[in-house]
């Protein structure tokens, strides 16, 4: 009984990823109209990077700037 649930499992899986378009849906023309200013995460990287560096002066320590890691986020 497992094995037939089991194998079921897989084609279900295989039918569910076979109708993922082969393509991206954003052609790469299409995204400069993405890329603009208001979707960036930092609106003002040159002052970003300065606030940086005076943090890393400041504190004695560098790096640990980039994206959020994963965690359970105990501390």
């Amino acid at each position: 009984m497992n094995t037939h649930r089991a194998l079921l499992a897989c084609l279900c899986l295989t039918l569910v990823t076979g109708c993922a378009p082969i393509h991206p849906w954003v052609k790469p023309y299409e995204r400069e109209h993405l890329a603009t200013r208001v979707m960036k995460w930092d609106r003002d990287p040159a002052s970003t990077a300065f606030m940086a560096h005076v943090r890393e002066n400041r504190e004695g320590a560098r790096g640990a700037t980039g994206a959020a890691g994963g965690g359970c986020g105990c501390n």
